[in-house]
């Protein structure tokens, strides 16, 4: 069985990161999706295991001695991180891996992964992602503020990735992350041994 191939997919806050995947993974039940650990308070409606693992401070930094963490980085003061052993566990169960991390993340594993498919998902403007935000209720303006401050920062990273995806429409976007996905399996890297077999049959003949 071939290994699983890991996913990155980043994007600014509020640019629709969760509902994406949401909506790919009720399409494709074969990915597995990476639950990062953070130290951020959970939302209204967000779960302990689904959304995040929400763990205090200490416990994060004990995993980070522990080295229980494929990446790890923080974003507003908080830690966001993706846990080894599930990651690990589906890549050799041939499953490929979602993970939903900020640019600081996606780089560590770019450097530890190079073969890792990079993904980013924009607003189809700025103004809209603005709106995103403040529609969701859940945040007051200075964490906005903030959000938007960091989105400009990130935005300076978007040139590391394969692929920009804008979410104009989630439902077409899942679509289109699927046939990334799709084409990255299709890599000639991932098909040398095959190659190799083919030159080697095609000598014999």
């Amino acid at each position: 069985m071939a290994e699983g191939k890991l996913i990155v997919v980043s994007g600014f806050s509020g640019v629709g990161k969760g509902t994406i995947i949401r909506e790919l993974m009720e399409m494709h039940q074969e990915y597995a999706l990476s639950v990062s650990a953070t130290t951020r308070d959970p939302r209204p409606g967000e779960t302990n295991g689904v959304q995040y693992h929400f763990i205090t401070r200490e416990q994060f930094e004990q995993m980070i001695r522990e080295d229980e963490l494929l990446e790890y980085a923080t974003y507003l003061d908080n830690y966001y991180g993706t846990p080894k052993s599930f990651v690990r566990k589906k890549l050799e169960e041939g499953r490929d891996v979602l993970l939903e991390i900020e640019l600081q993340g996606a780089r560590k594993i770019r450097a530890a992964f190079p073969d890792a498919l990079m993904l980013f998902i924009m607003p189809p403007d700025a103004a809209t992602l603005r709106d995103r935000l403040v529609g969701r209720g859940s945040e007051s303006p200075e964490v906005i503020e903030a959000r938007l401050r960091r989105a400009g920062a990130e935005a300076e990273g978007i040139e590391e990735y394969d692929f920009v995806l804008v979410n104009q429409d989630y439902h077409v976007c899942a679509r289109e992350m699927h046939q990334l996905i799709e084409a990255h399996h299709r890599r000639t890297i991932f098909h040398l041994d095959f190659i190799e077999q083919v030159r080697r049959d095609l000598q014999d003949l």
